[in-house]
């Protein structure tokens, strides 16, 4: 099933939540948003819509980090004493280099490691989670972990946080069953979807 759909699921659980809490208009906008974000959280294991959405270029990327490891080899050579000159043209020539590596399959990795450590400044929980989710997603293969109980439960957890850090009731329940209806969704036994989704994983790997 493509992104558009589920998204689009994902906002109609969310508004069943809505309408169950009987919330006020504007928090019924939250939910069917919410609801459709994590409608497509799961395939955050590929470049879908919502990757696209939450990650620069990584041509940006490597463009500003490459400026940077330049600046810092142009400061080194110019201010820095002998031993200090050599340490800061390598570590800029370091940035240089990995720069010149970057692609965009990277970009949620780096995505991830910046909301970590935003996460870690604010003392947000469910932020330092969400960061560590998109570095996982990141690594793993498509309709794998984040397709499979685990990541329901860490999701869950996620959206547990988040529903006590806005202190709105529903945020728990919308997150969690936009996220379900993804996988429900991307289930084989539709006669739509050619493959199904790793449900067990560690357990078993047979598709459903």
């Amino acid at each position: 099933m493509n992104g558009t759909a589920h998204a689009v699921i994902g906002s109609a659980t969310g508004y069943i939540v809505a309408n169950t809490y009987q919330t006020s208009p504007s928090a019924t906008l939250l939910f069917v948003g919410l609801g459709a974000v994590s409608g497509l959280m799961p395939d955050l294991d590929i470049d879908g819509k919502l990757r696209g959405k939450i990650t620069l270029s990584h041509k940006m990327v490597r463009l500003a980090a490459m400026i940077i490891g330049l600046l810092m080899i142009f400061y080194s050579v110019l201010e820095k004493m002998a031993a200090e000159r050599w340490m800061g043209v390598g570590i800029g020539l370091l940035i240089v280099l990995v720069a010149s590596l970057i692609k965009q399959k990277h970009m949620l990795t780096i995505t991830g490691i910046a909301v970590l450590v935003g996460g870690l400044s604010l003392g947000e929980l469910w932020i330092i989670l969400l960061g560590i989710y998109f570095i996982i997603a990141s690594m793993t293969s498509h309709r794998s972990y984040t397709h499979s109980i685990l990541g329901v439960i860490f999701f869950g957890v996620i959206a547990f946080h988040l529903e006590s850090s806005l202190g709105i009731e529903g945020v728990f329940y919308t997150s969690l069953a936009g996220y379900i209806s993804h996988l429900i969704a991307d289930l084989k036994i539709l006669p739509f979807n050619k493959r199904g989704i790793k449900l067990f994983l560690p357990l078993t790997s047979k598709e459903l």
